[in-house]
């Protein structure tokens, strides 16, 4: 090691430069004989062309020192480099300087504006939140897409992860929610952060969202496929670090929206392979669980403040199995799932949501008198049911013939038809309020006999089945 700045400054103040490098693996550095260094320490790695990177400490056994290098290890040779430790974890400024911005994962400029600047200097990795200082998650976000709204609620603290499968709309879904999401009562942010797309579909991204960036509210952090796996690690920490403070600081709810995490764990996998780490399942290390539960439970009210924090995960299912380490982890830490299902897409619905499969855990906590309307905790009930309903008959059909099924089974058929074309189908920059979302789910059920809506109360029904429903 050397250091270079003159002698006679206390140890303190001296800029030390380790160049003993042991290995280059993947995105990882290997450095001995180094000295005072703390895990999540971050480093400036200068090469001797004059070009700097910048790094985080993983690992420290004795005097070697694993370092994860956010541009990658890509042309660094062992000799050419020097290492400085900063003393301080990765932290990134934060403020309100982030809304309307669009940068890299890691928190760089990508809109040609200066870089982001803040009075407070936070480390990504946050702090753990006591859990006797938590409030319930309450009161609904609005997205604006009846298969959420109506069905799935999301509620103001909550993790509700979106499950997919390659090649259905995912992303077109989780770019509607940052466009048209809203809460009621105070000021409502979103911070979109994207994981591992490619550049089309981060310009696709970038052009549906213009609109709510430029009017300040939202926070764009975006990592391509070709961009440091490193980074990837980064970003999700980066999105929530910027909204805690947004929320908790400054009193605003802010959802946060993350796609893909499927891309996230396997960036975990592979540097989990260069470290030489024993896999566990399908090569997840055996920590994926802890991981992917320090970034979920980043979410939540905090007693005496104002604000929340949000979370939608969207997770792309390898090969539809929803068994996967990823879904399958991610849905013992969340409290819910939409599960978005081909069969639903090849019949032309947009958003292809699978209703049986989905749901919200806390839906009772941001539905019904007071919060969205009276009525919408049981007409949601008898709609699940009856769509169940419908799917048996829709079995029996096959067998039988529809002409063969009874009057109430070709009612069911009718309304499983009406309720994917009047409630589940809608565009793709189509915003519903709730009203309308509750009145297009009694239209749809208007086509049953009033004696099969056995989850409504009576008074409900009358105050709200339109008037040309089906016969009793």
């Amino acid at each position: 090691m050397t250091t270079t700045e003159p002698e006679g400054l206390p140890a303190s103040a001296r800029r030390v430069e380790y160049r003993d490098v042991h290995a280059l693996r993947g995105p990882l550095l290997v450095l001995g004989e180094t000295a005072d260094v703390g895990w999540d320490e971050s480093a400036v790695v200068e090469l001797d062309d004059g070009s700097v990177r910048h790094g985080v400490v993983l690992e420290v056994e004795r005097d070697l020192v694993t370092l994860q290098v956010l541009e990658g290890t890509a042309g660094i040779e062992p000799g050419s480099v020097g290492v400085r430790f900063t003393g301080d974890p990765f932290a990134i400024p934060v403020g309100r300087g982030w809304l309307g911005r669009v940068c890299s994962g890691r928190g760089e400029p990508l809109d040609g504006g200066p870089p982001v600047v803040g009075e407070t200097t936070v480390p990504v990795n946050g702090v753990p939140l006591n859990p006797v200082h938590r409030e319930p998650p309450a009161d609904p976000i609005r997205t604006g897409i009846s298969a959420i709204d109506g069905l799935t609620t999301l509620v103001r603290g909550q993790k509700l992860p979106i499950f997919s499968v390659p090649g259905l709309s995912h992303l077109a879904l989780a770019t509607q929610i940052a466009a048209q999401a809203r809460s009621e009562g105070r000021g409502f942010r979103v911070v979109f952060v994207a994981m591992g797309l490619t550049h089309a579909d981060i310009d696709t991204v970038r052009d549906r969202l213009e609109e709510r960036a430029a009017s300040g509210e939202l926070v764009l952090l975006l990592n391509a496929a070709d961009d440091p796996v490193i980074e990837r690690i980064l970003a999700p920490r980066v999105a929530l670090t910027i909204a805690e403070h947004l929320a908790y600081e400054e009193g605003d709810d802010v959802l946060v929206i993350m796609s893909d995490m499927t891309s996230y764990a396997e960036a975990v996998r592979e540097v989990s392979a260069a470290r030489r780490e024993i896999p566990a399942r399908r090569g997840y290390p055996g920590y994926l669980y802890s991981d992917l539960a320090s970034i979920y439970e980043r979410c939540g009210r905090v007693r005496g403040r104002d604000g929340s924090v949000t979370i939608v995960p969207v997770l792309t299912m390898p090969g539809g199995d929803i068994t996967h380490p990823v879904p399958d982890l991610t849905g013992y830490i969340t409290e819910g799932q939409v599960v978005l299902a081909p069969e639903v897409a090849a019949r032309g619905v947009y958003p292809p949501v699978d209703t049986s499969s989905s749901l919200s855990r806390l839906m009772r906590a941001g539905a019904g008198p007071g919060r969205t309307r009276e009525d919408h905790l049981p007409v949601a009930a008898q709609a699940l049911a009856s769509l169940s309903r419908s799917l048996r008959a829709a079995e029996l059909a096959e067998l039988m013939g529809a002409d063969a099924l009874g009057e109430t089974d070709q009612a069911y058929l009718r309304y499983r038809d009406r309720f994917e074309s009047a409630v589940l189908n809608q565009r793709e920059n189509e915003d519903r309020s709730f009203g309308e979302t509750l009145d297009r789910i009694w239209d749809a059920l208007g086509v049953l006999p009033e004696r099969e809506l056995s989850m409504i109360p009576t008074a409900l029904i009358e105050r709200h089945r339109p008037s040309e429903g089906g016969a009793s």
